[in-house]
């Protein structure tokens, strides 16, 4: 199957990426400043940064090439040159190189930059789960070429995100259920949804696109066999026997499984994961552990990332991105919309 994309790109997401070097596998835009959420009007979505991923294929290259059409985006790194910005792109964090609050047609923007290799290894393992995760959620595809490696990651992607969120969800639940477990992946053990973030941002996000959910998960969840998927009603029966969850389980991205197997089994046990996984399907709090792998990925990914981020922004872009952060965080702290709301 395809991916489903959203195609209606408009024009300002064109002129944006004409600005940049052509040479780029997939680009998306995400975002509150690309997708409405809830409780933000379309004034202040208007005023919101535009967030962007772009995967290349030969990073050395394209960072020569945007060095010499957008010098002025890069922190002071810039004058290490395009090989050690690659390799601090490639080496440290999640494997993405940003350049933030970068006014760009009259919209500030944030980009990230991606090698393919790397994205389809997130996409495929779940390495780092910082890119992976945000294509969890609907996005503004903006450009794809005919790599068939990456358009499979990129819906086995959607399909783990599945396997893993009706894992910690019970027997019966709603699409609703659904969809807010699969948007909070990556965010759960991210400490910036501490310090930084709205609390209520993964039920403002769902609430006011379900149906871009629906468009990107409607074939994923008919197919799948782990599920009963009544459309309809908006209503989901997940096989949570131990048969079904082992199943699961042994369909989720090898790092996720990696993080469980270190959770779960002891010290100098060295089981095979096949036996560990085993253990944990008949465990009644299999939900957990799962919810605890995820965690520990993203928790390590979120703060190794985010240090790197002060060295690719540099300190003043920094402190004024952190801040815009802290003013949403206390915006949505004075709505305080419930997730109850939802249903």
């Amino acid at each position: 199957m395809s991916l489903p994309a959203l195609h209606n790109t408009g024009v300002l997401y064109r002129r944006i990426l004409a600005q940049f070097p052509q040479d780029i596998s997939v680009a998306f835009a995400y975002g509150s400043g690309v997708f409405k959420q809830h409780g933000t009007s379309q004034g202040q979505m208007e005023k919101n940064m535009l967030d962007f991923v772009f995967a290349v294929d030969d990073p050395v290259t394209w960072h020569t090439m945007n060095l010499l059409q957008n010098r002025k985006h890069y922190s002071i790194l810039k004058l290490l040159g395009p090989a050690m910005i690659s390799s601090i792109q490639s080496d440290y964090g999640a494997a993405v190189y940003y350049n933030t609050l970068v006014p760009v047609d009259g919209r500030m923007i944030k980009y990230g930059v991606i090698s393919t290799e790397s994205l389809i290894d997130d996409l495929l393992h779940w390495k780092t789960l910082y890119v992976a995760g945000r294509l969890h959620k609907p996005v503004k595809m903006l450009a794809q070429n005919e790599n068939a490696k990456l358009r499979a990651a990129l819906v086995s992607n959607l399909k783990s995100a599945v396997t893993a969120s009706i894992l910690m969800l019970p027997e019966s639940c709603s699409e609703d259920d659904l969809f807010l477990q699969i948007a909070g992946l990556s965010y759960a053990g991210d400490f910036r949804m501490v310090i930084g973030e709205d609390k209520s941002k993964v039920a403002n996000i769902v609430k006011d696109n379900m149906q871009h959910f629906k468009t990107l998960y409607s074939n994923i969840l008919r197919d799948c066999p782990q599920l009963v998927y009544k459309p309809q009603q908006g209503k989901l029966e997940v096989d949570k026997s131990p048969e079904g969850q082992f199943v699961q389980l042994m369909a989720l991205p090898r790092t996720l499984q990696q993080r469980i197997t270190k959770l779960v089994d002891p010290p100098g046990k060295n089981r095979d994961v096949e036996e560990i996984l085993l253990q944990v399907a008949q465990d009644p709090e299999c939900g957990a552990v799962v919810q605890q792998g995820i965690s520990s990925i993203v928790k390590s990914s979120s703060i190794t990332q985010s240090i790197k981020g002060i060295a690719t922004a540099g300190l003043w872009k920094t402190t004024s991105y952190s801040s815009r952060k802290l003013m949403k965080m206390w915006r949505g702290s004075r709505r305080k919309p419930s997730v109850s709301q939802m249903s």
